[in-house]
């Protein structure tokens, strides 16, 4: 059904009257007859620079962060605001205004995906109708949609909360980058609560500093109702830095971890390939068994936890749920066995979340760590070297391999990795090397191959092609196994 807006509706002061519309569009390409076309300032291209094409589309507004264009036609509406960008989202909220019950929103530099599929799962065994949302798409109970962003654009976020609404989903977990925060595509969101989980080196290709970076991310506590709670995993990098934060925009905290206050870890025990933990919470004794490994993994699910207490579930009751839980596609995942050694993927592409899945999987290696990896193109350079360096002291074999070179020359991304220590040997086409670490495998080696977990492409020049670690991994167990 076709519906239609007022301007003034849409953009409240920026119009005073004017045409009804029929929807919004950033992309001049994607402008239909009767929308209004937001010229957004982006990292390759101004958005004003295609005001003409969208009027030539059929765009019958424009609002842009410039003064009205001399040569736009006199019948074509147009405003100046301080920030489209926060304009868009607003807007695309009054559009779509239906949204889950009670949304959460989790940020950090690692683990947001795990957080959010873990929230989700806690709140449909509680009884709920859950979704999560984030990097490996909107996931419900019937599965997963996959996407491309950790936080959508506005206009697609706003149009899937509505979609979800329709579906009968009550409650959703989402993921909250700190480019989206940034770009204002979480305002309108209405968000009951936030968690915070830890602060490594990423993105400072696209942020400054560490401390915009750091910044960026708090900007979820701006987004909260004062009053809203937020969950801060205590053990991490940050944390204090969060909490002060969060008081200081009226937010009370339910701190999780060794040195949580409100869910306290006492202690761990690992049980194969899971581990108990030991919780006091509200000054009762608790234990559950989760089915995953890491400590990280632990925080995670209990950030999860934190986020269902946080919007009145049972503490107890959330905390049983634990038990329960599933892994995340591409997040410490075991894909396979072969000659006594065991294969595992993991989407880490960052120093710190490399580091953290090798000292977990050492734990597992009777025998040897060894570790296919690469980094990205277009990305921050100053990670290679480190990344590098954290292979070559944590892993026994550490092979050095394409990631996803994009626009730059895959070898001269290698060669700074490589950079790192002389240890480290280079396999630059990623199924050869994927398939060497398997052929090295023997009883009581653990493999992981990290990097680009649940990813199904690979991305050389401006092609994505088909590429997935896991049909690597299974297509080189085949080989060995036939």
């Amino acid at each position: 059904m076709n519906r239609s807006y007022l301007l003034s509706d849409l953009f409240p002061g920026a119009f005073a009257e004017g045409p009804a519309v029929g929807g919004l569009a950033f992309d001049s390409r994607a402008v239909r007859p009767g929308d209004v076309f937001v010229a957004l300032a982006g990292a390759r291209a101004d958005g004003g620079r295609f005001i003409a094409d969208a009027v030539a589309a059929g765009a019958v507004a424009v609002v842009s962060g410039q003064a009205r264009p001399a040569e736009l036609p006199a019948r074509i509406a147009h405003a100046q605001v301080q920030d489209p960008r926060l304009a868009l989202a607003l807007a695309a909220a009054v559009m779509h205004p239906r949204q889950p019950e009670t949304i959460v929103a989790v940020t950090g530099t690692s683990g947001k995906s795990s957080v959010a599929d873990f929230t989700r799962q806690i709140y449909q065994s509680l009884g709920h109708q859950a979704a999560s949302l984030g990097t490996i798409g909107v996931v419900t109970a019937k599965g997963a949609q996959y996407g491309s962003l950790t936080t959508p654009d506005p206009l697609s976020l706003h149009l899937s909360l509505e979609q979800l609404a329709q579906e009968g989903i009550s409650h959703l977990a989402m993921e909250a980058s700190s480019h989206g925060l940034d770009q204002h595509r979480l305002d309108g969101v209405r968000l009951r609560a936030g968690a915070f989980l830890n602060l490594g080196r990423d993105h400072l290709d696209y942020h400054p500093s560490v401390e915009a970076y750091f910044a960026a991310k708090m900007r979820l506590w701006q987004l909260l109702p004062r009053g809203a709670p937020v969950v801060i995993n205590r053990d991490e990098a940050f944390a204090e830095e969060a909490a002060a934060r969060a008081v200081a925009n009226g937010h009370p905290i339910i701190g999780i971890g060794r040195k949580g206050e409100t869910i306290t870890l006492t202690a761990v025990e690992r049980q194969g390939f899971a581990q108990r933990l030991a919780l006091r919470v509200a000054g009762r004794d608790l234990a559950v068994t989760l089915p995953l490994v890491g400590d990280f993994m632990a925080g995670n699910a209990l950030v999860a936890a934190g986020l269902a207490v946080a919007t009145g579930e049972d503490a107890e009751a959330a905390i049983h749920a634990i038990g329960g839980l599933s892994g995340v596609a591409g997040r410490l995942e075991r894909v396979g066995e072969v000659q006594g050694g065991l294969v595992v993927v993991d989407y880490a592409h960052k120093p710190d979340a490399l580091a953290a899945v090798l000292a977990t999987l050492r734990g597992y290696a009777t025998g040897r760590l060894i570790c296919v990896f690469g980094c990205g193109g277009d990305r921050d350079k100053g990670k290679r070297p480190l990344m590098g360096a954290i292979a070559a002291e944590k892993a026994d074999i550490a092979i050095v391999t394409d990631d996803n070179p994009r626009s730059e020359e895959p070898a001269a991304i290698r060669a700074e990795i490589l950079a790192a220590s002389p240890k480290l040997r280079e396999i630059g086409d990623r199924a050869e090397a994927i398939a060497a670490g398997v052929a090295m495998l023997r009883a009581g080696d653990v493999l992981l191959v990290a990097g680009k977990g649940h990813e199904t492409g690979q991305i050389i020049g401006d092609r994505t092609l088909p590429f997935s670690d896991h049909e690597a991994v299974r297509a080189a167990i085949a080989e060995i196994a036939g």
